[in-house]
């Protein structure tokens, strides 16, 4: 009986997810097709049934048809993306931009949190890509944590050595968290993604990196 149960259990952890991503996907498409869906299979009906007699079944039509529209939504949403984004988008940040640093106050703010989030998402920028191990709140426990840049040249003339930003994200919310200078020298350099160091944090350590071990 405990063996049954086991297997019962074993199955439905197996069936069950694959079982909602189908009725989620189903759901979705069905949302996506409906207002269209009556217009298209009118048109697949005389493509498909016209004089040449071809009969293809209501089934294969309404699929056909709910391709179709994905395809043509598709292809509509991205022109339509491309066009703002090429030119009334453009023109709309350009203008708000201007806008925003000529109040008073508020182009302070905005200008560090353009500033910031540049720094963040930036291609260019190596900010947030290292994923080190250092000892934090007290020597002896350490904590992941997520190089943000060198520390102020001021921070690292008045310790006579080189001194490392480094952001230590909180569990289950890597949002928040705390920010060290810490000494390079007492930085363990990872060899882990920062996405497999996130998903560590919010996960609470349940989820383990596919690496681990570190690099010189």
């Amino acid at each position: 009986m405990r063996l049954m149960k086991k297997c019962f259990l074993t199955g439905l952890v197996t069936l069950l997810p694959l079982a909602v991503t189908i009725w989620i996907v189903h759901f979705v498409i069905h949302f996506l097709t409906k207002p269209f869906l009556g217009i298209v299979t009118s048109l697949m009906h005389k493509l498909f049934r016209g004089s040449q007699g071809v009969i293809i079944s209501e089934t294969a039509i309404r699929t056909i048809s709910q391709i179709f529209i994905l395809i043509s939504l598709f292809l509509i949403i991205f022109i339509l993306g491309f066009i703002a984004r090429k030119y009334f988008f453009k023109q709309l940040i350009s203008f708000g931009d201007r806008l925003l640093h000529k109040i008073p106050l508020v182009n302070k703010v905005y200008k560090t949190s353009k500033e910031i989030v540049k720094a963040l998402f930036s291609s260019s920028e190596n900010s947030f890509k290292q994923v080190v191990m250092l000892p934090f709140p007290y020597p002896g426990c350490y904590c992941i944590g997520l190089i943000a840049r060198q520390a102020p040249r001021t921070c690292s003339d008045t310790q006579n050595e080189e001194m490392i930003s480094v952001f230590i994200p909180t569990s289950p919310n890597p949002t928040t968290g705390f920010l060290v200078i810490s000494r390079k020298s007492e930085l363990i350099y990872l060899n882990m993604k920062t996405q497999d160091a996130i998903k560590y944090v919010v996960s609470c350590a349940v989820i383990q990196p596919d690496k681990q071990g570190h690099s010189q």
